[in-house]
């Protein structure tokens, strides 16, 4: 039987979903040379250029596969930050019209692309774009990895990172986001330390996470050193609260030998004192891997539906020095593409803004 009369109607390739022994199997029965699969291939994964440019192929067999092997998204808008040149795609996907964005953010010596995993979420943090929108559906593997090669399309450095930190909770939907990861490492190349995967803290996908053989990193989104805090910030903190989340990033950094970042949103009169960072430094000293525990401290960026901003300078400066003084490490992180809402937090589907209320706060002494 042959790759076309093996797919159904809902089961057709995808130029990144089909895989290299199914390809050599459709060159095949077009005729071809059996070297045209890996001249495919090699365009599609290496070279990362659009199959209509790779002209090691003869034009007829360009088209052919252009064809049958369809691309899976298509751009509606593209932003460029000018400051620092980071790019944005918001794409509709041509099953259904789901819409997702990704960014491109580049370096001198080597570019980062940041994939959705999801269209839409269903944790709804509340200083999230992404969570006030809610949720439509998952990404498949196929989805998340074209968001990677159209990006690397318009790089002039090598893509050399992907972080899942777009649009959705990857752990959600862990068999696709896990089946990408394998393609990245194994196709695209990409080594698995240079994989991150973020998550608000589904302990379930961490614990399956640590017995997987790829190294990947591991960065959970924790916001607060409390659990009153976190579940007005983190609605999921309900069904797995802070100890539950710190339990099973450590099984993972004890699984993997590596050092788990710790994501934390700095909001202005909300979790940005002082106070909070100590305790914040009490939870996390001593946190197994090489070098411990690494805190992100990312400055709130601004979303239509909340009302919360960033901290002073001096504040977040303060929040950093009060955590290394108490044996964690951390970094302020430097926001890149908030010009054109590309940073963290500020991914969103385009019809949906509806605005919460910032959570009211007892701000310790």
């Amino acid at each position: 039987m042959t790759p076309s009369q093996k797919a159904g109607p809902h089961e057709a390739p995808t130029r990144y979903g089909i895989d290299r022994p199914t390809l050599g199997e459709l060159i095949t029965e077009w005729r071809e040379p059996r070297y045209r699969a890996d001249q495919v291939w090699d365009a599609l994964y290496r070279q990362h250029i659009p199959l209509e440019k790779a002209t090691a192929l003869g034009k007829a067999l360009r088209e052919r596969l252009t064809t049958t092997l369809p691309l899976v998204l298509e751009p509606v808008t593209e932003q460029r930050d000018a400051r620092d040149r980071t790019r944005k795609w918001l794409w509709r996907c041509l099953a259904d019209g789901a819409e997702v964005e990704t960014v491109l953010m580049r370096y001198p010596t080597r570019a980062t692309v940041c994939v959705s995993s999801q269209a839409g979420c269903a944790m709804g943090c509340t200083f999230c774009a992404t969570g006030q929108a809610g949720f439509e559906r998952h990404l498949r593997a196929d989805e998340i990895l074209e968001q990677v090669a159209r990006a690397a399309h318009t790089s002039d450095q090598r893509v050399s990172n992907v972080v899942y930190m777009g649009m959705g909770e990857p752990l959600a939907n862990y068999d696709a986001v896990w089946a990408s990861v394998e393609r990245l490492h194994a196709d695209f190349g990409l080594s698995a330390r240079h994989i991150t995967v973020s998550t608000v803290g589904i302990v379930p996908g961490i614990r399956r996470l640590a017995k997987e053989e790829l190294p990947v990193t591991l960065a959970v989104s924790l916001h607060a050193p409390d659990d009153e805090l976190r579940d007005q910030l983190v609605p999921l903190n309900r069904r797995y609260p802070i100890a539950e989340v710190l339990d099973a990033a450590q099984e993972f950094s004890e699984a993997r030998g590596r050092r788990v970042t710790f994501e934390y949103a700095l909001i202005a009169g909300v979790n940005d004192d002082t106070a909070r960072a100590a305790a914040l430094a009490r939870l996390l000293k001593g946190f197994p891997g090489v070098g411990g525990a690494h805190v992100n401290l990312i400055p709130l960026n601004p979303t239509a539906g909340f009302p919360g901003h960033k901290p002073t300078a001096p504040a977040m400066g303060a929040f950093a020095r009060s955590l290394e003084s108490g044996g964690v490490t951390a970094t302020v992180r430097r926001n890149r593409g908030t010009e054109i809402d590309a940073a963290c937090g500020q991914l969103r589907s385009r019809e949906r803004d509806q605005p919460v209320a910032a959570p009211s706060v007892r701000m310790s002494p």
